[in-house]
C-alpha cells in the first residue's frame, strides 16, 4: 500500500512540473510581447516630446557637416507622420520621418550657377534611440521616403508599426 502512495505522489509532482513548464512556455512570450509594447509605447511618447528639439538639432548637425559640398542647408520641413523600426541584430529602436530640404549656393562657390540648386530635394531622416534619448543622425538619405526607406534596407530595419 505505501508503494502506490509514493507512485501516486511521483505522477501528481511530474504532472505539476508539466503544467509549470507549459505554463511558463505560454506566458513568458506574452510577457516578453507586453514589456516590449510598453517600451515601444515609452519610446514613441519620448520622440513626440522632444521631437521639436530633435528636428532642430538635426538641422544644426547637417548644416555643420559641409554635405553637399557648395550648398548650405536653407530650410528642412519635417512631415508629420513617423515610422518606427528596430535593427534586428541589436533591438535599437530607429524613427524615421520624411523632410523636405531647400538648399542655398555658398557665395562664389561652383554651384551658384546651377539652377536646381533651388529645387527642393526630398529625403528621409533617421533618430536613433540608443540609451535613454533620442538623438538625430546627422545625414539626410535623399529620393527615399520612409516606407522606400524601410524596403531599402530592409536587412538593416524592420518596421516595428505603422506611421504615426
Amino acid at each position: 500500500m505505501a508503494v502506490y502512495w509514493w507512485v501516486f505522489a511521483t505522477i501528481i509532482a511530474v504532472l505539476a512540473l508539466l503544467a509549470t513548464i507549459l505554463a511558463i512556455a505560454v506566458v513568458a512570450p506574452r510577457l516578453g510581447r507586453s514589456r516590449q509594447a510598453r517600451a515601444l509605447k515609452a519610446a514613441r511618447e519620448s520622440f513626440h516630446r522632444h521631437r521639436e528639439w530633435l528636428e532642430a538639432r538635426f538641422l544644426t548637425l547637417a548644416s555643420q557637416s559641409g554635405t553637399p559640398r557648395g550648398l548650405r542647408w536653407a530650410d528642412c520641413d519635417f512631415e508629420d507622420d513617423v515610422a518606427f523600426a528596430r535593427e534586428p541584430g541589436s533591438g535599437r529602436l530607429r524613427a524615421l520621418v520624411g523632410v523636405t530640404v531647400k538648399f542655398e549656393p555658398v557665395e562664389g562657390g561652383e554651384m551658384e550657377a546651377v539652377e536646381a540648386v533651388h529645387n527642393s530635394k526630398a529625403a528621409t531622416v533617421l533618430f536613433r534611440l540608443d540609451g535613454p534619448e533620442w538623438e538625430p543622425d546627422c545625414r539626410a538619405y535623399f529620393n527615399l521616403n520612409p516606407s522606400q526607406m524601410l524596403e531599402h534596407f530592409s536587412h538593416e530595419l524592420k518596421q516595428v508599426d505603422t506611421p504615426s
